[in-house]
């Protein structure tokens, strides 16, 4: 985990027990911050529930959040929010910063809904960090202090890694590689997977053999001082097996044009949706 030391128990406003707020929360538990002070609220019995394993305390509605509260997280689902939000205006008018983690909505949404004068951190998190290894990027508003960036950075920080953006449009291109990226690598074992049994390997053998080249390749490009096309150059060998693969991968119409066509269609869409 890449998370850090959460050296100051800040109280916690999570609105959304889902499976990335569970994530999340279990992060926050696991780097030490106290779990009295952090508070769930969502209607789902199952999430209430779930969060009560964690030794935190959940609630079907805000009435029953304590008055000071440092921080908000939005970790509603992004069609939910038009009804959900409006409920936290007066609440986060009180100084809390808000840290929204739904996907594709804008700060100056939330700043329509809660009023221009609150506090507003928008992050892109990733699937991976419910193992703690996330990848989040954020960007605020100019209401942020940077106490507050600081307490955003190391919530996120919890379950992976963290990098700050200044410019909010830039987020559609964030959502369109990290955020969706992970569905492309477990396309990639799928497909790998796939080529394997046609090959002749049993499924089992195969999966187990493209989940852990995955897994391993991007473990070894993590910890190597060396960029991933220096990388690839090391591992393929004047007419070898793997140079006979990369001629077709790396062809005109292979993955490097289809991986571009990708971001791209992913990017225009976050655009769309924003």
């Amino acid at each position: 985990m890449h998370g850090v030391e959460l050296t100051e128990s800040k109280n916690i406003l999570v609105v959304g027990g889902g499976n990335m707020g569970r994530a999340l929360v279990g992060g926050w538990l696991g780097n030490g911050h106290a779990p009295a002070r952090i508070h769930v609220v969502d209607p789902s019995d199952d999430a209430r529930a779930a969060m009560a394993t964690l030794g935190v305390t959940a609630s079907a509605e805000l009435a029953e959040m304590p008055d000071a509260v440092d921080l908000v997280m939005l970790a509603v689902k992004p069609q939910q929010l038009e009804n959900v939000v409006p409920a936290y205006r007066t609440l986060c008018q009180h100084g809390p910063v808000v840290l929204s983690i739904a996907a594709g909505k804008r700060i100056g949404f939330f700043e329509r809904i809660l009023g221009a004068d609150v506090a507003l951190v928008r992050a892109m998190p990733n699937t991976p960090a419910a193992i703690g290894q996330g990848m989040t990027v954020l960007t605020a508003n100019a209401r942020v202090s940077a106490q507050q960036r600081s307490l955003c950075e190391s919530l996120m920080r919890a379950v992976g890694d963290v990098a700050w953006l200044d410019d909010e449009n830039l987020m559609d291109a964030v959502t369109a590689v990290s955020g969706s990226g992970p569905a492309y690598v477990f396309l990639l074992i799928e497909c790998l997977t796939d080529a394997a049994v046609a090959v002749g390997l049993d499924r089992k053998l195969a999966r187990q053999l493209a989940e852990r080249t995955v897994a391993g390749a991007g473990a070894y490009a993590e910890s190597s001082e060396a960029n991933a096309g220096e990388l690839r150059r090391q591992v393929t060998s004047p007419g070898g097996t793997t140079e006979a693969a990369l001629d077709i991968l790396m062809s005109e119409d292979g993955l490097p044009a289809l991986l571009r066509r990708a971001v791209a269609a992913a990017n225009e869409r976050s655009r769309e949706l924003a």
